[in-house]
């Protein structure tokens, strides 16, 4: 956003301040300044000049002699080569000593000036300089009238005379600001916005500009009807007539403000709409009456493929949901973007419409993307107007029209307005804002600043009542953030937070999060980082079925390609393709960890979010095997508090998981996790020439589990009993199940059990294993007896005995 600073003192006539105070005292109340431009700076001694006479060199054939007039007892003689000089004509003269700017490169000023001092060119003496508009640090684009090669010849009908300033003639002792606004204050992106900012920053008055009401005896709606059929996409749209429109130039005064904005002066309708837009931050556009069929608009929604050619005579396919402007017969005009060809104002136009609306931001950007076109007017819709702002547009608009002798304003309007904005209420609380800024202001002096801020105040609610203009102000979080503001950050004091605010840390998901990140680093694993997005290609992959859930993934609308075209439903494709690169690039061995969501729709195609799941998954190859991988997982969770005893239930159910060697993890009978060996193929799919590792860990589930409240267990004071077991199992029982049976009949009494030896063979019948346990038993208060640790014996075998196991026999 840029303003112009004479602009702003329009509205703030008291403000008289350098450019500089200007940009540091607006960027510490919030408005902050990115760079400033002096429109003057370089410039110095440039006054009006007429020229008396233009002869020939007597020794260059490019250059002529001129004597002019500069407001002096004398005219003074100047060589120049410019082409275009001629007599009686009124020109910028740089005089001895004086200055220029360094040019225009045709974005903006060449930094630097040039002196310009008395001299001879060929012999003839020469006592200064005629500039072009180039020299004066501006541009045809902004001046239309300058040539493009040659001197800057000031118009017939100006009232300069010479010896007059000619920058100040020219409007150029004025600075552009250029300042960066957050997107939540729309309202700045207008002049009149910026100059409120400045009023309430300087503790200045602030004016509006006058309107003068318009309009005759007859009513718009006798002239044009408007319908809008979408009225999400259009909120608001205003509509006003003007007859015997005269096209001509605009003033000087408006030419200039919109010069210092970079805007090139066109004629004083296409002015008027550019300087309302830019004063008020409502763009606004005029159609040829004429040009209207049936005299009547809709506002309404485009079809797909549809074609509308633009004011710049681009054609421009349209959408399903770009909004048009149309009247009875075909599309006249983009919405929020631009008008269409087909109802331009011309020099011809007699009667004319003007628009101001108010159309939904969203869809502005979405259709600008689309179309490729991007302008002034979207570029400010996109933010999300203030329908309010519409109908005073149009009254400065109008007001201005009869100003300039432009046309008749017709009386009344047309105005669409199905849902007026209400003004917010928020309640007014001092002390809050006062703990909230660490501040001991008082009620008045905080009312003081709202009332600088346009923002009113009803006591008999305590609320503070919001204009619309102000969509950021929501809370009472807002209100205090006005109140620093302007009270000035460099006046708040410093001071230690209060012991309520330091009660921080991290959100129990998060501190589970960290620390098992922090346990799998320990244990010697990596951190990856995977891609949410993946291929379909995945799931072939991975062998998993045509029919798998899996499958239902959540597809992306605009995706950068195949292989990123869904949202993954596992992590398992990513953590296989993060150990193939490393083994493809001859790392010996890797072990992987990623903490990842997995997106699981409820149904296909999507009809609401899908769900989210943390899910932490650990990757090896060469570097152990399944046990290694179990005592690490079991490791990784014990940092979270999970330190009781972990259920292992194999599985062959899972396709990219190698058969037999897969299980399912259950703690506290909850199913926690998939550990296990990769399926040979899907290695050699994934070309992974080493036996890999997996383990999928829900966190959704795990995080309930977590704790961390340490308990600690005293040394023990009596002696433990060990007890061996040698046992005939069958050889589809596992070693957990055992593990689980001599667990719940021991008892408490049951400290550790662990198997020592596994043995099948000639010596042991076919289908049968051999497996021995060493058994501990110890109690916290007494020395147990023998027959206590029997008894405990006979119960594990007894249970034992359901599944087939018995005592091997020496």
């Amino acid at each position: 956003m840029k303003s112009s600073l004479l602009w702003i003192k329009d509205y703030v006539p008291d403000l008289d301040v350098t450019a500089r105070e200007y940009a540091d005292a607006m960027t510490l109340s919030g408005t902050k300044v990115e760079e400033y431009q002096e429109l003057d700076e370089g410039l110095d001694k440039v006054v009006v000049g007429r020229v008396l006479s233009v002869d020939r060199h007597p020794d260059a054939d490019k250059l002529v002699v001129c004597q002019v007039d500069v407001g002096e007892d004398h005219p003074i003689q100047i060589v120049t080569g410019a082409p275009n000089v001629q007599a009686d004509t009124l020109v910028p003269v740089v005089l001895d000593g004086g200055s220029v700017a360094g040019g225009h490169d045709g974005k903006g000023r060449v930094p630097g000036g040039i002196m310009i001092k008395a001299g001879k060119l060929r012999g003839v003496e020469s006592n200064g300089m005629i500039c072009s508009i180039e020299e004066l640090g501006s541009s045809r684009d902004v001046f239309p009238d300058a040539p493009e090669y040659g001197i800057y010849i000031f118009d017939k009908d100006t009232d300069a005379k010479p010896g007059d300033d000619a920058i100040e003639v020219l409007g150029l002792h004025d600075t552009v600001v250029e300042y960066e606004i957050t997107s939540n204050r729309v309202d700045c992106y207008s002049i009149l916005g910026i100059a409120r900012e400045a009023a309430a920053t300087f503790d200045k008055q602030f004016s509006l500009p006058a309107v003068t009401p318009t309009g005759n005896d007859e009513n718009a709606s006798d002239y044009i009807a408007v319908e809008v059929e979408d009225e999400k996409l259009c909120r608001r749209f205003v509509a006003r007539v003007v007859k015997d429109v005269k096209v001509g130039p605009s003033p000087e005064w408006m030419k200039e403000r919109l010069r210092a904005m970079g805007i090139r002066p066109i004629n004083n309708l296409v002015d008027i709409t550019n300087f309302v837009m830019l004063e008020y931050g409502q763009p606004m556009h005029a159609y040829d009456l004429d040009h209207i069929a049936d005299h009547k608009i809709v506002v309404k929604t485009a079809h797909d493929g549809d074609v509308f050619v633009t004011l710049d005579g681009q054609e421009r396919e349209l959408f399903d949901d770009s909004l048009m402007i149309c009247d009875g017969q075909k599309p006249v005009g983009l919405a929020g973007i631009m008008g269409g060809e087909n109802s331009m104002i011309t020099d011809d136009v007699k009667d004319m419409l003007l628009e101001a609306a108010c159309f939904d931001g969203t869809n502005v950007r979405l259709t600008s993307h689309k179309v490729g076109l991007r302008t002034d007017a979207s570029t400010m819709f996109e933010k999300g107007l203030d329908p309010q702002n519409a109908k005073a547009a149009m009254e400065r608009a109008c007001s201005l029209i009869e100003e300039f002798g432009a046309g008749t304003v017709v009386g009344g309007e047309v105005d669409i307005y199905p849902e007026p904005v209400e003004s917010r209420t928020i309640v007014f609380e001092p002390d809050a804002i006062n703990t909230l800024l660490g501040l001991d202001l008082a009620e008045d002096d905080m009312l003081a600043i709202f009332t600088k801020l346009d923002l009113l105040y009803n006591p008999a609610t305590k609320e503070v009542i919001v204009p619309s203009f102000r969509q950021d102000l929501k809370e009472t979080a807002d209100l205090a953030e006005e109140v620093a503001r302007f009270y000035g950050y460099d006046k708040i004091p410093t001071t230690l937070p209060s012991g309520q605010s330091m009660m921080g840390g991290l959100p129990f998901e998060s501190l589970v999060s960290e620390t098992l990140m922090d346990a799998a680093v320990s244990c010697g694993y990596s951190q990856g980082y995977m891609y949410s997005f993946e291929s379909p290609k995945a799931y072939d992959l991975l062998g998993i079925p045509e029919n798998d859930s899996l499958r239902d993934a959540v597809v992306i609308s605009n995706p950068l390609g195949e292989d990123y075209s869904i949202m993954r439903t596992q992590t398992v494709n990513g953590m296989l393709s993060s150990l193939s690169t490393n083994y493809n690039r001859r790392i010996p061995k890797a072990k992987l960890f990623e903490l990842g969501n997995v997106y699981l729709p409820h149904q296909v195609p999507i009809t609401e979010l899908p769900d989210e799941k943390m899910t932490l998954t650990i990757g090896s190859y060469n570097a152990g095997d399944f046990y290694h991988l179990k005592g690490d997982v079991e490791c990784i969770l014990s940092q979270i508090g999970m330190n009781d005893e972990f259920e292992y239930k194999a599985i062959s159910s899972v396709p990219y998981m190698h058969p037999g060697k897969c299980a399912k993890v259950f703690y506290h009978k909850q199913e926690i996790a998939m550990i296990g060996e990769v399926h040979p193929t899907v290695l050699d799919r994934y070309g992974i020439g080493k036996r890999a590792y997996l383990a999928v860990i829900d966190l959704s589930v795990v995080t309930g589990m977590a704790k961390f409240e340490p308990k600690f267990k005293p040394l023990a004071k009596f002696p433990a009993t060990l007890r061996d077991l040698s046992l005939v199992v069958p050889d589809e029982v596992t070693a957990g199940e055992i593990a689980f049976i001599i667990k719940k009949a021991a008892g408490r009494t049951l400290e550790t059990c662990e198997l020592f030896d596994l043995y099948q063979g000639d010596q042991i019948e076919a289908g049968f294993k051999s497996m021995a346990y060493t058994l501990s038993f110890r109690a916290p208060d007494r020395t147990l007896q023998d027959e206590e640790v029997s008894r405990c014996i006979d119960k594990i075998l007894k249970k034992l005995g359901d599944k087939g196991i018995t005592l091997r026999e020496a």
